[in-house]
This record gives structure tokens, C-alpha cells and sequence, in this order.
């Protein structure tokens, strides 16, 4: 059942509307405003700017009340400057360091946006999507209320740039947990502020997320023309350049064309040699080597290759997942499922039970990725063997909770 908008109905009343006043000022009927708010539909792209100049909210302060309980504050407070959306610890003292600048936002303060925004992104395989995402609301809202201060224009350029790199890692999070059009929103955003900053690499982020979104929803097709156009926009050599061909092969291995998807793993194999291992191989948005093998596990046993196990075993061999299911890193337990379907071909069926179990009752499978899980599932099923019911509980059981991010 959809969540009633909270927010976005204390926005109306604050600024005076009834259903009925806001519908008129928008040429939209009294039931439209009335679904908005119960959280059955969304706005359409179109009348999207056209309801936030009337709310007086930018569009990402909108997403903000259409997709948080509580409303955002004001954007200026008309005795003073900025304010920022929670007094907890962290925003107090990025605030208190804008407001002693000669800036109403200030080279410090953008300075330690950046910082936050790294350490969220350094976080996201280890921490719960659902546990990121309030940190990550908490810091684009504040990224918000920044927009209207006064400031240079090489600062809200920056600012532009930080709240599209906020808003874009929203959107994956959204994605892991299958809030697709949460994501949505907020990768129109992301894409948005790119465009304004002049930013290609946030662009073609932008593309390359939206084909991992299509894919899980099993749009191949689609999946691989957003990858193409992500490699078009990125820069030459950069992390978005070799994830965007990842995904594009991972799209081709879906589609079944195995000459195309072994040409792109070797170009990717390549292009991640060459760049190096980052200082920060966790950080989500930056490739790395283990990367690569990690995605050459999974692309080669969607196509049913047998090598897929050994580059599955590899993984699973760096990362040294311990007994403790629960602290494995989020490949770790990807890697388990591309081996149990890899065993699966090779009709090694108890082995590929033991290890798709072992993936779901780890905790660390997204659900946007459970219906990975599910192909193992079924395919075992079909085989029609004594351990099928058990794994098909213990999928069942993945499925009530909310589990960590996917890729």
C-alpha cells in the first residue's frame, strides 16, 4: 500500500492551499493533488517544476517532500541566513563553519561536503541501504538549502556538482531497495544538476545507474543502449567509462550474445588493468581490479559459461568471507550466488544449494538482487531434488527482510 505524503501535505497547508486551491493554481483536477498525496502516483515530469515554484521548494527540496515523512524547513528563514534541515552533531558543524565565512556557504563547508559525500560512498558496500539513505537525505536536503544562499558562481557550481554526486548515490540506494520511483526522481535530479554544472562524468553516472535499474527489471535491451550512452559521456579512462561497459556486457550476457559479452570482458579486464587499484577500492563509484573479476563472475554465468566458477571461487577466496555470514562484504555474497548457479549447470546441485543459502542467509543480498537468487531457486526446482523446499524456504525468508546494497 503507498505512504501517505506527509510532507508534502504540511507543505500545502503551511503555505495556505486547500486540495482544491493548490489543484487551480496547477490546471490539474482536485483528485490529482489527492493521489499525490496519498502516495499513488507521482508527479509527471512536466508539471514537476510548474508544483515547486508554486510550494516555493527547488525540485530537489520537491523529491524531499514527496519522498520523506517530514517536511523540509523553509529554504531561507526571512531573518537570516541558511538553515540547515536536522540540528544533529554533523550539521551543526558544517553550518557553524558556513556561518563564519565571509560566503554564506564558504570553501570549508563545500570542502567537507565533499568529504561526507566520499565517506558515504566508501561506505556503501559494508552498511545497510536503508541505514545510508537517511544520511544521505540529511546531507542532499542540506545541499539544498545551500542552493539559495548567497555565494560565488564558482561556489554554486560546486554546489551543483556535490548535491548531483548526493542525489545520484540516493538513487542506487533507492535502486537496492527496489523504490524504483524514488530512484527515478532522484536520478532526474542527479541528471539535472549535472547538466547545470556542465558535468559529464555525474552524467554518465547517471546513465550507466539507470541500466542497472532496467536490467534488474529485466529491460536487456534498454539496459544496453543506457550503458552505450553512459561510454559516450564519460570521460576517457574514468570509473564510469569501464562500469558503463560492465554493464553493458552484463546486459549482452542477459540477451545471449556471447561474442559481444566476451569482447566487452576482455575490455574491461583491460581498462581496469591499466587504471590500478584507487586508495579507496570501495568506494562505489570508483573501479578497481577486484571489480572486474567480481563482474566477470557474474556476466560469465549468466551466459553459462564454466569458467564462471573459477572467477566465482576467486573472489570468494580474496574477500576470506568468515564463518560469520553476517560480515561478509557485499560481493562476497554475490559471488556465492554466481557460483551456485554456475553448479547448477555443471548439475552439481547439492553444492549450489550450500552455496545459494549460504548468499541468502548472509543478510547481504539487496532486494534488488533477490531475483538473482531466484534463478538458483528455480532452477533447483526444476530438478525436482529433496534440498529445492528448503532453499525455497529459506528465499522466502530473505524476502521479509530488508537487505544491504547490491551493485
Amino acid at each position: 500500500m503507498a505512504e501517505r505524503r506527509r510532507a508534502l501535505v504540511e507543505r500545502r497547508k503551511a503555505l495556505g492551499f486547500t486540495q482544491e486551491s493548490l489543484a487551480q493554481d496547477l490546471g490539474v483536477d482536485r483528485s490529482t493533488v489527492a493521489r499525490w498525496e496519498s502516495g499513488k502516483v507521482d508527479p509527471q515530469d512536466w508539471q514537476r517544476p510548474t508544483l515547486a515554484k508554486v510550494l516555493r521548494v527547488t525540485l530537489i527540496e520537491l523529491d524531499s517532500l514527496l519522498y520523506t515523512a517530514v517536511a523540509p524547513t523553509p529554504t531561507r528563514d526571512e531573518s537570516g541566513p541558511v538553515i540547515a534541515p536536522e540540528y544533529d552533531d554533523e550539521i551543526e558543524a558544517l553550518d557553524l563553519a558556513r556561518r563564519v565565512s565571509a560566503s554564506d556557504v564558504g570553501k570549508e563547508t563545500l570542502e567537507r561536503l565533499e568529504l561526507t559525500f566520499h565517506d558515504l560512498a566508501i561506505k556503501y558496500p559494508t552498511v545497510a541501504p536503508q541505514e545510508l539513505l537517511g544520511q544521505v537525505r540529511k546531507y542532499a536536503l542540506y545541499v539544498a538549502k545551500l542552493m539559495d544562499a548567497k555565494k560565488t558562481l564558482a561556489e554554486h557550481r560546486q554546489l551543483l556538482v556535490i548535491g548531483g554526486w548526493f542525489s545520484l548515490l540516493g538513487a542506487t540506494l533507492h535502486i537496492d531497495l527496489n523504490q524504483q520511483d524514488a530512484a527515478t526522481a532522484r536520478l532526474r535530479t542527479a541528471m539535472t544538476l549535472a547538466q547545470h554544472a556542465e558535468n559529464s562524468e555525474i552524467q554518465a553516472w547517471c546513465f550507466e545507474t539507470d541500466a542497472w535499474r532496467v536490467l534488474t527489471d529485466g529491460d536487456y535491451s534498454k539496459a544496453a543502449e543506457l550503458s552505450s550512452t553512459a561510454q559516450q559521456l564519460a570521460p576517457a579512462g574514468s570509473s564510469v567509462e569501464i562500469q558503463s561497459l560492465a554493464q553493458q556486457g552484463r546486459a549482452f550476457a542477459r540477451l545471449g550474445q556471447s561474442t559481444e559479452t566476451y569482447a566487452v570482458i576482455d575490455r574491461v579486464q583491460a581498462l581496469s588493468a591499466a587504471m590500478g587499484t584507487p586508495d579507496r577500492p570501495e568506494h562505489h563509484f570508483q573501479y578497481d581490479p577486484a571489480k572486474s573479476l567480481a563482474y566477470a563472475a557474474t556476466t560469465l554465468a549468466w551466459l553459462g559459461d564454466p569458467a564462471a566458477e573459477a572467477y566465482a571461487r576467486e573472489v570468494i577466496s580474496r574477500l576470506s568471507p568468515s564463518e560469520d555470514v553476517s560480515k561478509w562484504p557485499r560481493r562476497a555474497a554475490s559471488a556465492h550466488i554466481d557460483l551456485a548457479l554456475s553448479l547448477v549447470a555443471t548439475n552439481r546441485l547439492d553444492e549450489a544449494c550450500d552455496s545459494a543459502q549460504r548468499a541468502m542467509l548472509s543478510g547481504r543480498v539487496a532486494p534488488s538482487n533477490h531475483w538473482r537468487a531466484l534463478e538458483v531457486v528455480k532452477a533447483v526446482e526444476m530438478r525436482k531434488i529433496s534440498d529445492a523446499r528448503d532453499l525455497r524456504e529459506v528465499y522466502e525468508g530473505m524476502r521479509l527482510q530488508i537487505a544491504p546494497s547490491s551493485d
